[in-house]
């Protein structure tokens, strides 16, 4: 397409000039208006040549002007059809007003010899793409520089478009003109992981090869020192032994490249796949939460250990301590991946709730007269680990879809004028519920999702959150519980007394006799507090605000930005105290509520009850 024409000339600096168009700048940047019904304020529409009426969307003087005879067919001087200036300003009425009167929608035109859906794709006018496809457009052709339409929706980073000529049957694996395809050109020339990152959700080929270099995709992004695209072809799989044209493998290419964080890279992603094939390491590999699980419980019994010593020497213990803390690290670092990283504060959980339950029947356990006590802590450690494991094992709430279903939703979407992020989850390519979040460490999306628990290791979800719940409270009674015992073993097996000594005295006197219990008398303390005040704010936000802890954070976010009022309480999903808690937990309450049933995973509009209401939505 010209960058000059007499069109440009007159609009690049006229009161509808575009933000972000560039007057001189490639096909489909050309500073035009876009502002859909825009009329010129200076110049008469009466007196406006069909060109720029188009340009301006003037339907009225368009169809004057095709009525009075003119041919929509004809190109102007710079080759360019009325259908290509109504396709790159996103004038959807005159472009079936054109095709109507037979213009040809595949017909080639500009300086780079493309076709109306080029144009409109390199706008990213995601609306006109659906029309011209569905009046016939092929998005298989090339252009003038070699690029198909897949192509130009990726090099352009419209990810939308790519998601639905994908949809609409278009192969990721399509090559250009010099044999590229689009995880090529992302990994080459897009800026940012999410181009590359989009593309490898519809399972392109990592490993094919361009026509002239040879390159995979990987090779490209080395080239280019695309280090996000580099980190996310190594974790999808991308084949290391590939050589190009030259015989180059991507660590040629990479030390050619200077770039050492690039070598590292690769060479790190060589060693983890060597380790793959040792059989040792891979019965580790497989036994990686368990290894996990028996390091964390080890280090906190020799820590205990290390606490309760005869010395006396306090440095001598930190030293000790500071060495198996370091062990530690040394340890995970070496057996345990970085996937299963993320389930470290579980193990230090679970430990905690093993020595806890080991201190109570050893050290506490003798000193207790009361049989209702004991039978009650032990109920309260039970509650604790089968609620701790059904919240860990049950389904959040996953939202899952078939990939015919996936497509056939960015279809409905993009058709409907609505596939963008707030209907659309782009990293799980999936219609999103309403409630719903995607989780970067589950890697999917959950509904009425509140949190990844740091704790659990999962998600809490409308699948496992009452769950969650209960296991809150368990752990708070166990604490509490863990809190009474050690307070009692103090009493009386320490010849000391708070009153008597005063409060330093007391501690120190504590720590020397015993100074595991005065360990597991901090992890207690530490468990009791967060689990409590966090079953304190969870309950507030469940019975008096109705609302997820994602979409109450959401909401403190939108009250600092917004210039409007935004109320906590006045949302579609608080329907009253009472009503929270039964619909929450599914509880009629001996007949006097009726909870709403909601299927979560599948709600995309607010249910009749809340429509009703006059609040506003989240």
């Amino acid at each position: 397409m010209a960058g000059g024409g007499p069109a440009c000339k007159n609009h690049c600096h006229g009161p509808h000039r575009p933000h972000g168009l560039n007057c001189h700048g490639a096909e489909g940047e050309k500073d035009l208006p876009v502002l859909p019904g825009a009329y010129p304020i200076v110049e008469d529409p009466s007196t406006c040549d069909i060109v720029k009426a188009t340009q301006y969307g003037i339907v009225e003087r368009c169809k004057e002007l095709v009525e009075a005879g003119y041919d929509v067919r004809q190109p102007d001087k710079e080759n360019v059809t009325l259908l290509h200036w109504a396709a790159i300003n996103n004038r959807q009425e005159l472009v079936k007003y054109y095709i109507s009167k037979g213009a040809v929608v595949d017909q080639l035109g500009g300086d780079l010899n493309s076709t109306p859906l080029h144009w409109a794709i390199r706008q990213g006018h995601l609306p006109m793409v659906v029309l011209l496809l569905k009046c016939g457009a092929d998005p298989s052709l090339i252009d003038g520089e070699g690029f198909s339409s897949i192509h130009l929706a990726v090099l352009f980073q419209h990810m939308p478009i790519v998601a639905y000529l994908i949809s609409k049957g278009q192969n990721i694996d399509t090559m250009d003109f010099n044999g590229q395809t689009p995880l090529m050109l992302s990994a080459q020339k897009a800026i940012g992981p999410e181009p590359t990152r989009f593309l490898l959700k519809f399972n392109p080929s990592l490993n094919a090869v361009d026509n002239v270099q040879k390159n995979t995709a990987l090779h490209w992004a080395i080239t280019s020192g695309n280090t996000s695209a580099v980190d996310l072809l190594l974790e999808a799989g991308a084949s290391l032994d590939i050589k190009n044209v030259k015989g180059e493998t991507p660590l040629d290419v990479a030390y050619q490249s200077l770039n050492r964080f690039m070598v590292y890279m690769v060479k790190e992603e060589e060693r983890m796949r060597s380790r793959r094939t040792n059989r040792l390491l891979k019965i580790v590999e497989k036994y990686e939460l368990f290894l996990l699980l028996a390091s964390s419980l080890t280090l906190m019994w020799a820590i205990g250990y290390v606490m309760n010593l005869s010395s006396d020497s306090w440095l001598l213990k930190g030293v000790l301590l500071l060495f198996l803390l370091f062990g530690m690290a040394l340890f995970v670092r070496q057996c345990v991946g970085l996937k299963n990283i993320r389930y470290f504060p579980t193990a230090f959980l679970l430990s905690s709730v093993f020595w806890m339950s080991v201190t109570w029947f050893f050290w506490f356990l003798p000193d207790v007269a009361n049989r209702i006590l004991e039978i009650t802590v032990v109920f309260c450690m039970m509650g604790l680990v089968y609620y701790f494991y059904e919240t860990w094992r049950s389904d959040p709430g996953y939202v899952k879809t078939s990939e015919k279903e996936r497509k056939e939703n960015i279809v409905a979407l993009a058709e409907g004028g609505c596939l963008d992020f707030r209907t659309f989850c782009t990293s799980c390519l999936v219609r999103k519920p309403l409630r719903s979040m995607h989780c970067l460490a589950c890697e999917s999306c959950v509904a009425r999702c509140d949190q990844h628990s740091l704790w659990i290791g999962q998600c809490i979800g409308v699948g496992n959150h009452r769950y969650y719940l209960l296991f809150l409270s368990f752990l708070t009674m166990t604490g509490v519980w863990l809190l009474h015992g050690t307070l009692l073993y103090w009493s009386n097996h320490c010849a000391t007394s708070y009153h008597q000594d005063g409060a330093w005295t007391y501690f120190t006197q504590i720590i020397h006799c015993s100074p595991w219990v005065f360990y597991i008398f901090t992890v207690a303390c530490f468990h009791t507090v967060w689990a409590s005040l966090w079953l304190m704010v969870q309950l507030y936000q469940i019975a008096f605000l109705g609302l997820t802890s994602h979409e109450r954070m959401n909401l403190l976010i939108q009250r600092k930005s917004s210039k409007h009022p935004v109320s906590l309480r006045r949302t579609p999903y608080n329907l009253g105290c009472f009503q929270n808690l039964a619909d929450f937990f599914q509880c009629s309450c001996f007949g006097m509520f009726k909870p709403n049933v909601v299927d979560w995973t599948k709600q995309y509009n607010l249910f009749p009850t809340a429509k009703e209401k006059n609040v506003h939505s989240v």
